[in-house]
């Protein structure tokens, strides 16, 4: 008696064809952080106010963020549809050519994102003690309370 046992899960067949579409979007994506990129060096050169930079800034971050799950879902596409239910085959995968260029090109990305929120978004000043009183932080009170009672 032969037993039927199927190749890959249903489920890792409808994340492999889902992972085909959104790569088939990546040089697309991959424009749309060119333009914010563009769009934020633009507006730090010109000196622009803190919320057009910070708001170019989050642009920029929101498109490095959108590649990279774009990048990730080309890089388990290329390694195939067993590799999402077998870490074997996502090693496998990982070593071929198109693999690795999947694999360079996702920590590229990963590390421009981080490389970006820890130095390139600008901060927004809290409201201080000088503020609106509405915008105090717990901390801000608790101060102010203290210093009161001194």
């Amino acid at each position: 008696m032969a037993f039927f046992r199927p190749r890959v899960s249903r489920e890792a067949e409808v994340r492999y064809h889902a992972d085909l579409e959104i790569r088939r979007n990546f040089g697309d994506v991959l424009e749309k952080v060119r333009v914010a990129q563009r769009r934020f060096q633009e507006a730090k050169a010109a000196g622009a106010p803190l919320p057009g930079l910070r708001e170019a800034a989050l642009g920029l971050d929101t498109a490095l963020t959108e590649a990279l799950r774009a990048a990730e879902a080309g890089q388990r596409a290329t390694f195939g549809v067993k590799s999402y239910d077998s870490r074997i085959a996502r090693r496998k995968g990982r070593a071929t050519p198109d693999g690795a260029l999947w694999t360079d090109e996702v920590n590229r990305l990963r590390t421009m994102r981080e490389a970006h929120r820890l130095s390139g978004i600008p901060r927004m000043p809290r409201a201080g003690r000088t503020g609106d009183p509405a915008r105090l932080t717990p901390r801000d009170v608790r101060g102010g309370l203290a210093s009161a009672r001194g």
